[in-house]
């Protein structure tokens, strides 16, 4: 089993870059590829050439055309991000918006419909959140992010759903209530791969 991990935070010391690694280790002899879009300086504005390529128009650009590589190569993609606004940072929004595109994660059809192509392929959220759980559950943040990605984009491109866990209280001073948080979230999507 092969398992692309992506991260988007802009700092390589974050509790996000953290848990990567974390994840990384835990998944042992696997392959694993870990993607650090904040690193890689991966451009997230669609453009027009994005535009074109999603009309079945003009050549794919190259930083697309490598990041759907890896997903190709992946039988499982963990997106570890941390929570911005309640929804994923414009970093992690932009590698969707210009990877998972007409013609390679689902094909519209005039005739019969919506084609999803992603079949093959599970994917795992890691949510990073600063604010504790019971604001999440008293608000429907939680389920409103949950929907917005698990339905939204991967049940869209026919992926398979994962393992999706919270990091509570990411922010709180307390290390060792943290580090037991980040170990049960880590330990949760590492078994889900592991199967």
């Amino acid at each position: 089993m092969n398992t692309l991990i992506v991260t988007a935070h802009p700092h390589q010391d974050s509790l996000t870059a953290s848990i990567a690694r974390q994840l990384e280790t835990a998944l042992g002899q696997r392959t694993v590829v870990v993607a650090d879009l904040a690193a890689e300086g991966f451009d997230p504005r669609f453009g027009p050439a994005d535009r074109d390529r999603y009309r079945g128009d003009g050549e794919l650009p190259d930083d697309v055309a490598r990041e759907q590589r890896r997903l190709d190569d992946a039988d499982h993609v963990v997106l570890v991000f941390p929570v911005y606004w309640w929804s994923m940072p414009a970093l992690l929004k932009g590698w969707v918006d210009r990877v998972f595109i007409n013609g390679w994660a689902f094909e519209i059809d005039p005739t019969e419909g919506t084609r999803r192509k992603l079949s093959g392929l599970t994917v795992h959220l890691l949510f990073v959140a600063g604010d504790a759980a019971e604001t999440y559950e008293r608000h429907g943040y939680e389920q409103a992010i949950r929907n917005q990605i698990e339905h939204g984009i991967v049940d869209y491109c026919g992926a398979n759903r994962g393992s999706s866990v919270f990091v509570y209280e990411s922010e709180q001073d307390d290390a060792q209530a943290r580090r037991a948080l980040v170990d049960g979230a880590v330990d949760t999507v590492a078994r889900a791969i592991r199967g």
